[in-house]
């Protein structure tokens, strides 16, 4: 599995939203360089209150840009870094891969952690939005589409235009959960 970086975001400060850039630098066991969610222990607010010093597994946020299209479909409009993303894809199904899936982007390699859980937020950004990126399937099950949180496991820049492949890991896989 392959696929495009087509925007790369950070901000240094808390927003729900994050400017685009020319380029990220991706530093091992923190994240983003310069952005207010890189750290080895929880930098999300909601998750510092509960407990600060858990392991961060949201270091770097993942979203496919496909998921822009499917809202733009519902009318949000909706671009690269307007969901806290630090990097956008396309031509990746992120929200398939397994957990513990390295993604190999330049020299970085990012260890997917889970599904990123939204909250209220998007709706400030966006009124409804939030019903378009968490629902229900058939059976019932909540399904998350606000992308996929991940860990640096080897720091690197990363660029719009770089390739995205995934590495799927061995032996059984297991499904995304939130994180």
């Amino acid at each position: 599995m392959s696929g495009t970086v087509t925007a790369v975001s950070s901000n240094g400060e808390y927003s729900f939203t994050k400017p685009n850039r020319d380029s990220i630098t991706l530093l091992a066991g923190l994240g983003v360089q310069g952005d207010v969610h890189a750290g080895v222990t929880v930098k999300h607010r909601s998750r510092v209150a509960q407990d600060p010093t858990q392991p961060n597994l949201r270091q770097v946020h993942l979203v496919q840009e496909e998921l822009f299209d499917e809202v733009g479909a519902a009318g949000f409009a909706v671009a690269p870094g307007d969901l806290g993303e630090n990097i956008t894809t396309r031509g990746i199904d992120l929200l398939a891969l397994p957990a513990g899936t390295l993604l190999r982007i330049g020299a970085a390699v990012l260890e997917v952690t889970g599904l990123r859980n939204p909250c209220l937020q998007i709706d400030n950004f966006r009124q409804g939005l939030l019903k378009q990126v968490v629902g229900r399937d058939e059976a019932g099950n909540i399904v998350r589409k606000a992308g996929v949180m991940s860990i640096v496991k080897e720091g690197g820049v990363v660029r719009p235009g770089d390739v995205v492949e995934a590495e799927l890991p061995s032996g059984p896989h297991r499904p995304l959960e939130r994180v």
